[in-house]
């Protein structure tokens, strides 16, 4: 009987790659855990797959903000302490982090206890948490190839991508939205958080783009407006095969897991990441990659207002050809079979 224990939360992002190899994960292991936040994102997701979760208290680190993190030692000593008692219960063979300020905890907690860590970055460059977490762990799995090189223990192997968003045809997806072929499609995303500054532009300029193309805008959580048209939908969150498949352009954040899905589903998309200062600046430098290696535009938000945003969209649809031609030429690199393959090792 061989179990495992995933960890990583905070946002969708920490959590959906997991759950990209829950699938193949159950050809090798008898039991699948999950460890995360108390009350994230990630709980619900994970429990919708009927995996059993259990939850630590988390702290996470607030940038430009010293007095919110004076508590923090104390708390991440609670929270390991959680997952320590959570890890001696399930005893399992391997875990594996994506990351995040849940998955810190967990991995330093299981190397205490002798249990094997693998940790995967998603990103160009390694977040604080797994910069932490790499030196407890036996391997640290990367998206980027040239990623793997920064650590010492690193290997490139791609990102996990759930196989279901490659099952849903572009006319499935059309009817589900209730939308016609006589207009190509735009997703608007802003991650399942949502992004204010993209969701406030797009709004102004509906009525512009709803004379060439169907709007489908995903706002996130609480953030839906009044806006209303016949061929605009505006949802909270929603299961992204449907979105991918039936959009032909997209408008993004550059998340590393969505970047590499909308990639890897040859849209042609518009990244405008989040910027550095409400982050690490780990979306800026995967879009400027992205755009690098001409797979996609990129719109810094500090040049983000309705004029740019309408002249960026006018340059995707005109550069449609030269990104698909570049997209599909990629090789086909299939991380989730790499990922488990490693962990089955354990």
């Amino acid at each position: 009987m061989k179990t495992i224990v995933l960890t990583g939360g905070g946002t969708a992002g920490h959590c959906t790659p997991n759950l990209a190899l829950i699938e193949q994960l159950y050809k090798h292991f008898d039991k699948i855990y999950y460890i995360g936040s108390q009350g994230g994102i990630e709980e619900n997701l994970v429990k919708e797959k009927n995996i059993p979760y259990f939850s630590i208290p988390c702290v996470k680190l607030v940038r430009n903000n010293v007095t919110k993190n004076l508590s923090l030692p104390f708390k991440f000593i609670s929270s390991i302490k959680s997952a320590k008692k959570i890890l001696k219960d399930l005893k399992p063979n391997v875990v594996f982090s994506k990351g995040g300020y849940v998955g810190l905890p967990v991995t330093i907690s299981a190397s205490q206890l002798n249990i094997p860590v693998i940790v995967h970055e998603s990103d160009l460059t390694l977040g604080l948490s797994n910069k932490i977490a790499s030196k407890f762990a036996l391997k640290t799995l990367t998206s980027f190839e040239s990623t793997a090189n920064a650590v010492k223990n690193g290997l490139y192997v791609g990102s996990p991508i759930k196989k279901q968003l490659f099952e849903v045809s572009k006319s499935t997806a059309l009817r589900h939205f209730n939308f016609k072929t006589d207009k190509p499609v735009l997703l608007i995303t802003g991650g399942s958080l949502g992004a204010k500054k993209i969701n406030e532009t797009a709004i102004k300029i509906l009525p512009k783009l709803l004379k060439d193309f169907y709007v489908l805008h995903l706002v996130g959580k609480g953030n839906l407006s009044s806006f209303s048209h016949p061929d605009y939908r505006q949802i909270e969150f929603y299961d992204m095969k449907y979105c991918y498949n039936a959009c032909d352009f997209a408008i993004s954040r550059a998340g590393a897991n969505t970047a590499f899905e909308l990639i890897a589903l040859n849209i042609p998309t518009l990244f405008i990441p989040l910027p550095k200062g409400n982050s690490r600046g780990d979306q800026v430098d995967n879009a400027k990659y992205f755009a690098s290696k001409n797979l996609a535009l990129l719109l810094e938000q500090e040049n983000l207002n309705e004029t740019t945003l309408l002249t960026e969209i006018r340059n995707l649809v005109r550069n449609k050809t030269l990104l698909v031609d570049n997209m599909s030429r990629l090789p086909n690199v299939n991380a989730n079979e790499k990922i488990v393959e490693i962990l089955n090792k354990y």
